[in-house]
């Protein structure tokens, strides 16, 4: 097959740049001020699912376009495109000279995402088949039954100087795509926000409260320190603070309502009281960040009782609180401290034009 015969040549540029990136490349595309606002709002009790909802709108708004714009130009370059889409994507997908976000891209045609390619296109040539067949039945039975409902239907469609026509079978297939693609893109956006705006808002609450970052690798530094996702016996911390030699605080943030306290439990007592750094041991408080926890629930008091402590996000000065628990706990001094709470939110808006959160990308 040349170059000129391949649908994944005619899939838009930014259809292949939204199909797939990472944190960083995030922030260099929707740029730093913009997700500056973002992780400034979740420190003043905005929801990260509300605040990033535009951004996965703009996402899937242009990636559906592009995959319809894929589809009309394929119609021109194959015959019978329409019967022939599926063996035309099969047989790219199957010739691994593509590159990840191509590939991606291509498997929507045929409704697979993520894990189910793999187990498709892994197996036994006789199941691709029957996943192809299954779903070509599936299609044009539904294409039968909304001709039966509805009857014929045709519609002409002009780019630049040619016109597509599509008909029942063409439309579903159309639109099974963009489904399949939409549902793709919400299930990797919810993961890649979780993981980057857990970095972002404990990178930065921890730099506000006057913590320097380092590598535990690579620094034996105890006071006043900090470092994001490091493992430690089995166990892993979102984050972990030194106030000072022998005195310390793992963070574990998760995005969870109040319908899970049974989850929240769980991290509250994951981790070990102590741990070593810098050929010392250090006494390790637990701090917990949700989103919110449900009236009448016990977790905050049974936080307490293993000397852990519960923090919801939904609450407009929750970063004082932190500092707060920090101070009782680790006898942590900062100005915060003695703010009011409408001056800590200034402060930290202040603050967060200081701060380049590329650096907890790392």
């Amino acid at each position: 097959m040349s170059k000129k015969k391949l649908l994944s040549s005619q899939i838009p540029e930014v259809g292949r740049r939204l199909t797939k990136f990472t944190g960083k490349e995030l922030i260099d595309r929707v740029g730093r001020n913009v997700i500056n606002d973002v992780v400034t709002s979740i420190l003043s009790g905005g929801n990260v699912r509300t605040l990033t909802e535009g951004l996965t709108q703009r996402r899937i708004l242009l990636s559906n376009a592009s995959l319809f714009l894929t589809y009309l130009k394929g119609s021109k370059l194959f015959d019978n495109f329409e019967q022939n889409l599926n063996s035309i994507v099969i047989k790219e997908l199957l010739e691994n000279k593509l590159k990840a976000e191509e590939k991606i891209f291509l498997q929507w045609f045929i409704g697979l995402t993520g894990k189910s390619i793999q187990n498709v296109l892994r197996s036994d040539p006789d199941g691709v088949e029957k996943h192809l067949k299954d779903f070509s039945d599936r299609l044009s039975n539904a294409a039968n039954e909304l001709t039966k409902e509805f009857g014929d239907i045709e519609t002409s469609i002009q780019l630049d100087k040619d016109n597509y026509l599509l008909n029942w079978p063409s439309l579903l297939q159309i639109f099974y795509a963009i489904g399949t693609q939409s549902l793709a893109i919400r299930g990797s956006e919810k993961s890649m926000y979780g993981k980057l705006f857990e970095k972002l808002i404990l990178g930065s609450v921890l730099t506000i409260l006057g913590f320097a970052q380092i590598d535990p690798e690579k620094s034996s530094k105890s006071k006043m320190v900090f470092w994001l996702s490091q493992r430690q016996n089995k166990r892993e911390s979102d984050a972990t603070v030194l106030v000072k030699p022998g005195v310390g605080a793992r963070f574990d943030l998760g995005f969870i309502g109040p319908g899970n306290s049974e989850i929240s439990l769980d991290k509250v007592s994951r981790f070990e009281r102590e741990m070593d750094h810098g050929r010392q041991l250090h006494y390790m408080s637990t701090i917990i960040l949700v989103d919110r926890i449900g009236d009448g629930s016990r977790i905050t008091e049974m936080a307490k009782e293993i000397n852990g402590s519960i923090i919801q996000m939904s609450m407009t000065y929750w970063v004082k609180e932190v500092a707060e628990v920090l101070s009782e706990k680790l006898d942590l001094k900062h100005p915060i401290l003695k703010m009011s709470q409408d001056e800590s939110l200034e402060y930290i808006e202040k603050e967060m034009d200081k701060i380049d959160l590329k650096v907890f990308m790392d």
